[in-house]
């Protein structure tokens, strides 16, 4: 409990922060649809925000490192915040591609400084705790902003104004706690080619990863409206994806850490298009079969990017690890800047399922490589523990590793 207690701050702020990011993804997609907004340019915000995370992600820790942790905070914390506040002063799809890009920054910038500080806290004694924790409240976060959307009113001024104010509160707890900022860690290189390197099965494992995450959280509530959920339907609809991959993560990691991990990925990936298919086809069946459809759809490719990102990590050494999950955060975030524009067009030219046909068919791809890559080499000799890791910052290796 003490522990807990002495990361209250950085877990509410990590709590506003999911319900302020993750709330302005559906809402921009009602919003766009209320407004004129086509499919490929709802599309666009989705990539444009995982094109903001990208660049926040490399560079926070460089901010950091002139300002410090709390200025570098409330600068992201503020990019964010007028980002959301400008949407409905300027109604143009491009520039809310602008201001999606601010907060995408924002969220990759803040959970920088805040893993950066959970970092400087733990030890190998509390990691575990600390983490299970963390993982807790920011599923528990991101649940909770999924059904916002029920009760935020598209194309509203006020609507953006109360995740604007979300956003600016994630800026108390940190601002105003009496502990000392951590050292400033130095910031990880990106290498994206040692990813490669160490393991091609790996860097396309998160790239698919990345892939159908974006396209169903970014492009999903476009897909709800399609097959007729209302808006408040839609909030379940998204939050039943989230629940159903954070279910699953613990029978995954043990099957990732009993057998050999190309085969679970392998078997995740076959298991994903199934799950695509059959969201697909339960979109007529009504609201209760949509729903099921997206808690299976959740827990068989959400657990995609952290049996890769294992995989990964068995051909690593220790002075690796730090640089080698920025270098998967880098693919996972490629492949997300791709999924949602691609997908909505997609949608826009052959209906609703072509979102799942979409995912379905990068699993194939994911599937077949698989099966290449295990006659090209052995498994690994050593395996690292399998860990649930989520894909917040290029940091978040430094505080998810474990002491081998």
């Amino acid at each position: 409990m003490r522990l807990i207690l002495s990361f209250t701050a950085l877990f509410l702020s990590v709590i506003l922060l999911q319900l302020s990011s993750g709330g302005v993804g559906p809402l921009d997609v009602l919003s766009g649809t209320a407004l004129g907004f086509t499919n490929g340019q709802i599309g666009l915000l989705g990539s444009a925000h995982f094109l903001g995370f990208f660049i926040g992600c490399w560079w926070a820790p460089r901010l950091m490192g002139s300002v410090g942790h709390s200025r570098a905070f409330a600068a992201f914390t503020a990019t964010g915040a007028i980002g959301l506040l400008a949407h409905m002063l300027v109604i143009d799809a491009y520039a809310w591609a602008a201001m999606r890009i601010a907060s995408g920054m924002c969220v990759a910038g803040c959970y920088t400084v805040i893993e950066a500080w959970l970092q400087s806290k733990v030890t190998n004694a509390t990691r575990g705790r600390a983490m299970g924790t963390y993982r807790m409240v920011d599923t528990g976060g991101s649940l909770c902003a999924q059904l916002l959307i029920g009760v935020l009113a598209p194309a509203s001024y006020v609507s953006y104004n109360i995740l604007a104010i979300l956003c600016c509160a994630a800026l108390l707890p940190l601002t105003l706690t009496r502990t000392s900022q951590p050292e400033t860690p130095a910031a990880p290189r990106l290498r994206p080619i040692l990813a490669w390197r160490l393991s091609p099965l790996a860097v396309a494992g998160v790239v698919v990863a990345g892939l159908g995450s974006a396209a169903f959280r970014m492009v999903g509530p476009l897909y709800g409206q399609e097959v007729g959920l209302r808006p408040d339907q839609i909030g379940f609809f998204l939050a039943a994806f989230v629940l159903g991959g954070a279910l699953m993560q613990i029978p995954a990691g043990w099957l990732a850490d009993r057998y050999d991990r190309r085969w679970v990925l392998i078997g995740f990936s076959a298991a994903a298009i199934f799950a695509s298919a059959t969201t697909a086809a339960l979109a007529g069946l009504g609201t209760i079969a949509i729903f099921s459809g997206a808690l299976l759809f959740g827990a068989l490719t959400f657990p995609i990017y952290s049996i890769s990102a294992a995989h990964a990590h068995d051909w690593a050494d220790d002075s690796q690890r730090v640089e080698l999950s920025a270098a998967l955060m880098f693919f996972f975030a490629l492949g997300a800047i791709i999924a949602p524009y691609a997908s909505s067009a997609l949608i826009t030219l052959f209906g609703p399922p072509a979102l799942f046909v979409f995912i379905g068919a990068s699993h194939v791809v994911l599937l077949l490589y698989g099966l290449y890559r295990m006659g090209r080499r052995a498994a690994a000799d050593k395996r690292s523990p399998y860990v649930w890791i989520p894909r917040t910052s290029f940091q978040v290796g430094r505080i998810f590793r474990r002491p081998r």
